[in-house]
Order: C-alpha cells, then structure tokens, then sequence
C-alpha cells in the first residue's frame, strides 16, 4: 500500500494547512502499509457516524494538525474512555503516531488525512464533538502574512458548528501576537464561547494537554506558551 494522498480540490479561502511533504522513515511506511487499515480513515464527502465508526456512545475529541502525535497517542492512552479524532496531513507526523498507537494499544482513535476545513464541513455533524484541540498551529509569523492563520471568523463559525453545547476549544501556541489574536478573535465571539480562564485571560497550561519535546526544549530556551480554552455556550 503506497502513502494515501490528499485529495486535489479547487481554490478555497481557508486551508488548514500548507502541505510539506517529508521522507518516511521504512518503519512508517511499513505503518502505512499495515495499520492504515486499522487507524486510518479516507475522507469522504459525507458525515460520519461516530457511533458507529467508534462501536460506541464514547465522547468525541478532535485534534487538529497533530504533529507527530505524541500528544493525541498519550491522551487517548490516559482516557480510554473517550474517542478521538486526529486530521493531519504531513505524512511523517501521521506515519509515527500509527507507530505510537500500536504501541500503546490504542483502540480509541481514528486518523483522517485530509484538509481539516473539509473535514468540518463535510464529515462532522453539528454538536458531534465534546472538544476540539488545536496545537501549536503555523503561527505564519510576518504580518503579511497573518491572513493565513487557521484561526480566523468563518472557522469559528464551523468550530461553534460543531462543538456541542458544554463542549470546549483549546488552543496552544508559543507565539504572543498569535495567542492575543486568537484571544480577541474568540473573547468577541460571547455569544457562541466563553473564556474559562476570564475575559481577556489565557489558562494555565492543564494537566490533560501533555508537554511535548518541542515545549520541553522551548521552556529551556526561555520561549512561552500561551493556552487558552473556551466553552461552547448553550
């Protein structure tokens, strides 16, 4: 089984993503070949019965662009009960956390490679998920930039679409322009979500969102990070 590919589609305002494409390692494309089909999940232009995708009635929890994984592998190791969600499209990332679930036994989660824009418009259902996560997203740093973010108004239209009432939004970035934006975007959103930490207030980091390499080597550098979590109003 070669590498699955991301689909080719028309122009769109927002992408989720810029696709940086990385050598595999043989061991994970011995993943791909052989725990694809136990993890994985193509896209598919229509939404998904989670129920019926899990085999249970299990909370749902997506994580969007999740790196090499590390994270979701250790939430869904520490939280059987719950299900996950994983979009990423680099196929390194993808090919490493298969490597990770096998080795943790993981059966709760599924990885979709695709566009995650598309994937909230066309695979998930309004109030179909308990939480979303959003990682350390390209902070796209040079202001001209900044249109590029993936945080912008109509995504959280389609987060407040999804995210069921009482369900939250966090997000971590290490980048203060991009943590105040994506505080002011959400803090003028009151209607749909409200801050857990405060109005205009960032969270400390929780103990459920694991500290990764990258945050381990950043905080010796003296870098910051910045998380905020926001609940999705009645």
């Amino acid at each position: 089984m070669s590498l699955p590919k991301t689909d080719k589609r028309p122009h769109r305002q927002i992408r989720s993503y810029v696709l940086r494409e990385g050598r595999l390692t043989p061991g994970q494309q011995r993943a791909f070949d052989t725990l694809w089909p136990l993890w994985g999940l193509d896209f598919q232009p229509q939404q998904l019965n989670l129920g019926e995708l899990f085999g249970n009635a299990h909370p749902v929890y997506l994580e969007i662009g999740f790196g090499n994984g590390e994270s979701l592998a250790e939430m869904a190791r520490s939280h059987p009960q719950r299900n996950y969600l994983g979009i990423e499209v680099h196929g390194p990332g993808v090919g490493h956390l298969l490597l990770k679930l096998q080795e943790y036994g993981c059966g709760n989660v599924r990885i979709i490679r695709h566009d995650a824009v598309e994937v909230l418009d066309r695979m998930l259902g309004p109030a179909s998920l308990q939480g979303v996560y959003l990682f350390f997203p390209d902070p796209w740093h040079k202001k001209r930039h900044h249109k590029r973010r993936i945080l912008q108004t109509p995504f959280v239209d389609k987060l407040a679409r999804v995210i069921r009432p009482g369900g939250f939004f966090h997000a971590a970035t290490d980048w203060r322009d991009y943590a105040d934006h994506m505080l002011d975007l959400l803090g003028d959103d009151g209607l749909r979500f409200e801050n857990q930490a405060g109005p205009g207030e960032f969270t400390p980091r929780p103990d459920g969102r694991p500290l990764t390499k990258f945050e381990q080597r950043g905080r010796r550098l003296g870098h910051g990070v910045w998380d905020l979590i926001f609940t999705r109003r009645p």
